[in-house]
């Protein structure tokens, strides 16, 4: 059963007075504590505590049955509206020191300033001389409400975890416990929320990437820049090698450009003076020069198109380049390999006429599909992102041009036959985009891919071609990176794939287990001739390991399935005497006896189809 989601405002209302139930729990059995906020969250509550001594994880047990019998005594949330300064002194009165600085803050400067932070628009109304309070057994709350009419219709709950947080977000201030709890309609949506929660932990790519040995971050190096262990590596190759096969076929020519540009590139692009918080600082040169590590790989890709003069006879030209790119995010917005400073990027940039902008578009997403279909994700759509045309002084102020660019990438999804939706004010500051949203195993969407439409490097690069009637014209300039960056796709799929990867992207594809000592020359024989084999992987051959240790052939086995190692072949006295293998199948179990070229042969099919065969 799927969870519902927050939009439901019922279930809304729900979630916030469970989180006031919760409060008046902790009161009641921690009496001198202190609350922060307490908001509704996507799959639940929280709430912002400070409890002497502290809570641990077991107290969420007590917490919970005390929860339990408020709700089966079924008390009212009560509203009562007061002016802000008796709001101040029942606070101080409560001995609330939190609510208090938000009161202050609501009367000094007409807003509690904690919205960004939760969520929450206000305590209050359009007045902020009077606010409202609610308040369920003895515990009383500054809040805007609503709150279901009492506490028996909170619904089902179950508190999950405590974690640390600053109050109202700054590490300079006090640091209080989040105490986090689930809340839904039945009992069946909480258990299905628990089984979600436990499974994303399972296929968590973080602790994946750490057990396969697939990535590694050092503090020596720096936050949010990953390093590649060679298990890792050979994913990358693999899917490096898949690009440029599709993109090879596709008509694109590949290109190699800097990591490295002088600032004025990035004043021509608008980069700098739309993106600068993004960028790492310039480096000075003696000459007096800036130069950038580049945050993007489209104005470099701009200087290839510019290297000569075009002909409308070479349009459309299609450049792709898996280029590395840096930016500075913020540190507590860094996540594994999901969100990053230093990554390398899918990248391509499609130079073409305008009547041919919406045919290339069909195109890029017609690649999409085909990606998406080869991984097995059945779930994805398109987000155009549109600009405010309200608030044109966030983008190109340029209305003619926005209206035709949107106009192309409308059809071209409506032609696509893809599910896609509209969003508004989201637009690069350049021109509208089209991001591919994915949904992994666990019902997590991610923006895996963007795609977006440029008119502005046509006038600031002066990017033109010569037409048959022997003019020169603009082109249209498509951005686009179906396989996002290595990071993020590679933390995608290892969730997707819960670290079982398919036979051709596994970093490790067989373990050749000998069941003695006496049968290891026909293992490094097997070996070798798995190796030399040609099937067309990115490593060139079969990737074999032999587990020559002194461990059980049963614990061998063991240790290649908690590698996720897609075949493990076992070879024992009648393997060597008859010439054959022993095989077992990660996913199918046992497989039988076969000859070494039967294997080959199903595995170079495997590799060249890409997908594993049942």
């Amino acid at each position: 059963m799927e969870a519902k989601d927050l939009s439901n405002n019922n279930l809304e209302m729900m979630r916030h007075s469970c989180a006031h139930v919760m409060a008046t729990a902790i009161l009641k059995l921690y009496p001198t504590a202190k609350f922060g906020v307490g908001p509704a969250i996507k799959n639940g509550f929280y709430y912002d505590v400070l409890v002497e001594d502290g809570l641990t994880e077991r107290d969420l047990v007590r917490i919970e049955k005390e929860m339990v019998r408020i709700k089966k005594r079924t008390q009212p949330f009560i509203c009562e509206t007061v002016e802000v300064e008796a709001a101040i002194s029942k606070m101080r009165e409560l001995e609330q020191p939190f609510k208090i600085e938000l009161l202050e803050l609501l009367r000094d400067k007409g807003t509690t300033a904690i919205s960004k932070e939760t969520g929450d628009e206000s305590v209050v109304g359009d007045d902020a001389s009077e606010i409202t309070f609610y308040r369920v057994g003895d515990f009383v709350d500054l809040c805007r409400g609503p709150h279901v009419n009492d506490t028996g219709k909170i619904g089902a709950f179950k508190l999950t975890r405590i974690a640390g947080a600053y109050w109202r977000g700054n590490s300079d201030n006090q640091q209080l416990q989040r105490v986090y709890g689930l809340c839904y309609e039945t009992t069946e949506d909480v258990k299905s929320e628990i089984t979600r929660i436990e499974e994303q932990k399972r296929r968590d790519h973080r602790t994946l990437g750490r057990e396969l040995e697939l990535f590694s971050f050092s503090q020596e190096i720096g936050s949010g820049l990953p390093l590649w262990l060679p298990n890792g590596t050979v994913i990358r190759r693999e899917l490096q090698k898949l690009a440029e096969e599709t993109e090879h076929a596709y008509g694109y020519k590949r290109v190699v450009t800097p990591t490295l540009a002088k600032a004025t590139l990035y004043e021509q692009s608008g980069h700098l003076p739309y993106y600068k918080e993004d960028l790492y600082p310039p480096m000075t040169l003696e000459d007096g020069l800036e130069y950038y590590i580049r945050p993007m790989n489209c104005p470099h890709h701009h200087q290839v198109y510019l290297s000569r003069p075009r002909s409308f006879r070479e349009l459309p030209l299609r450049i792709a380049e898996y280029g590395d790119v840096y930016r500075y995010e913020a540190h507590g917005a860094l996540t594994g390999l999901m969100r990053t400073r230093g990554f390398c990027q899918n990248d391509a940039h499609i130079y073409c006429q305008m009547d041919e902008a919406k045919a290339e578009f069909l195109r890029v997403m017609r690649m999409h599909s085909d990606y998406y279909s080869l991984f097995g994700i059945e779930k994805f759509y398109m987000r155009l992102s549109l600009p405010d045309m309200e608030r044109l002084d966030k983008y190109v102020d340029d209305a003619e041009s926005w209206t035709k660019a949107v106009e192309v990438l409308r059809e071209a999804m409506i032609e696509s036959g893809l599910d896609y939706e509209e969003a508004e004010g989201e637009a690069a500051f350049y021109g509208p985009k089209i991001d591919f949203m994915i949904t992994s195993a666990i019902g997590t969407e991610y923006a895996i891919s963007t795609n977006q439409l440029d008119f502005l490097a046509t006038e600031r690069f002066a990017l033109r071609y010569r037409g048959s009637d022997g003019e020169d014209h603009p082109v249209y300039v498509i951005h686009r990176s179906p396989l996002g960056s290595h990071e993020r796709f590679t933390a995608f799929l290892i969730e997707h794939y819960a670290g079982a990867f398919p036979f051709w992207l596994a970093p490790m594809q067989v373990m050749i287990v000998p069941v003695a000592d006496r049968h290891l020359d026909f293992c490094h024989e097997l070996r070798r001739t798995l190796e030399a084999q040609e099937v067309p992987t990115a490593t060139q051959g079969v990737r074999v390991e032999i587990d020559d240790s002194n461990e059980r052939m049963q614990k061998k086995i063991r240790s290649a399935e908690v590698r996720k190692i897609p075949y493990v072949l076992v070879i024992g006295d009648k393997e060597v005497e008859a010439g054959t293998i022993a095989v077992r199948h990660r996913d199918l179990g046992d497989l039988g006896v076969v000859t070494p070229q039967d294997l080959l042969t199903r595995m170079t099919a495997e590799v060249k189809e890409r997908r594993d065969l049942s």
